[in-house]
């Protein structure tokens, strides 16, 4: 996939999980720091219904636009959704988890990303 299309696919990620009301949204470009994938969105749910429908919610918009997840993993316990999307990943967590597992700092080589401009409000 190329570069642009998979920001923007990253993009269209972020504001479906704004949409659900998912907070503190991070994307990390992992390009020349890991080759496990390009990118990697991270926002958190507040419950483990939000973070379900986080997840639903990026994965519908994903699906209108052509593009299914290759794997999910954690929907049924939803403390830590994944969706993995090859050339990036998408990261839902519940507070707890978020910061058990700091993928923020245990990436922190990684460029942040500027997000889209709705992705300021809370």
């Amino acid at each position: 996939m190329k570069a642009a299309k998979t920001l923007d696919l990253v993009r269209q990620a972020a504001l479906a999980a704004l949409d659900k009301k998912a907070s503190d949204l991070v994307v990390l470009d992992l390009n020349g720091v890991a080759s496990l994938s390009g990118y990697f969105l991270l926002c958190t749910g507040e419950s483990s219904r939000q973070v379900q429908a986080i997840s639903n919610g990026i994965e519908e918009r994903l699906l209108e636009r052509g593009v299914k997840p290759h794997h999910i993993e954690g929907y049924r316990h939803a403390e830590w959704i994944l969706l993995d999307y090859l050339d990036f990943v998408v990261h839902v967590f519940s507070p707890r988890a978020r910061a058990f597992y700091d993928l923020e700092r245990l990436w922190r080589p990684a460029k942040r990303l500027a997000l889209p401009e709705d992705s300021k409000r809370k």
